[in-house]
Order: structure tokens, then sequence, then C-alpha cells
């Protein structure tokens, strides 16, 4: 893995969540999703319900994450975001890394929560950070 890769992996395991990007019909859509990393690739979880998973198996594309609420919270920290693009597939991971994404929302729209899995093969990955000089961490959030 470059240097790019390994920070952003680190970068990603700072935050729980973040945004899948594809098409379905045509239309850009984004999903909110769970992730975890397992032998270099990530794996998302989101709900079944949805249909999303269906229009991403075997297609590329994008899953984003960030700490840009650390921007509302005021920790004065640098702010950055991570991308990773490539093919995603369905999988089914074992108990054991199920249980690495901890606990699942019980509903989703008021639907049970019914959970599929994405593995994403990154092809391409960038990290941009916005770094900022303590007298302008306070005014980042702007």
């Amino acid at each position: 893995m470059s240097s790019e890769e390994l920070q952003a992996i680190e970068l990603l395991a700072r935050v729980p969540y973040g945004r899948l990007a594809t098409t379905r019909r045509a239309l850009p859509y984004l999903a909110v999703a769970r992730h975890i990393v397992i032998d270099g690739h990530v794996v998302l979880r989101l709900h079944s319900g949805l249909g999303y998973h269906a229009s991403c198996d075997g297609t590329v594309v994008a899953y984003g994450a960030d700490n840009f609420d650390a921007a509302a919270s005021g920790d004065g920290g640098d702010l950055w975001s991570v991308q990773f693009t490539g093919p995603a597939e369905i999988v089914h991971p074992t108990e054991e890394q199920r249980e690495r994404f901890g606990a699942a929302p019980r509903e989703v729209n008021g639907e049970p929560f019914e959970p599929v899995f994405l593995r994403l093969a990154p092809h391409f990955v960038t990290v941009h950070t916005l770094g900022f000089h303590a007298s302008q961490a306070n005014r980042h959030a702007a």
C-alpha cells in the first residue's frame, strides 16, 4: 500500500460512518454506510431494504468519509476527508467481522434494519486535509 492509502485507512478508522456514491438508473445518489477495513478492502454495512446494494454489486463506486462534524463541535483540529474508488461486490463477512461493525440501527425509515455488506477494492484513494492556524481554529466552522 502507498503512504496515501495507509493514511486514508488510518483516518477512516477514526469515524464510523461515511457515504457511498454511485448511480442508480443513471441518476447519482449517496447512501450512508458503516465501514470497517478487512485485508486492505473497505467493507460497508448497508440496509438491504433500500436496494442500493443491488445497483452497486459489480460496479465502480466511491466511498467517502470525513471528520467535518469536528468543525461543529469546535475541537480545533484539522479537517480531513478520504475517498476510495473501485469495484464493489456483495460479500458475507464472518461473524467475527460482523461484530467489528458494532451495534446496528434498529430501524431505517421505519423498517427493521436488515444488513447487507459490500466490499470495495480501492483502486484510487484520495486524502484531503484542511489545516488551520491556531488563531483560525475557532473560525473554521464558517
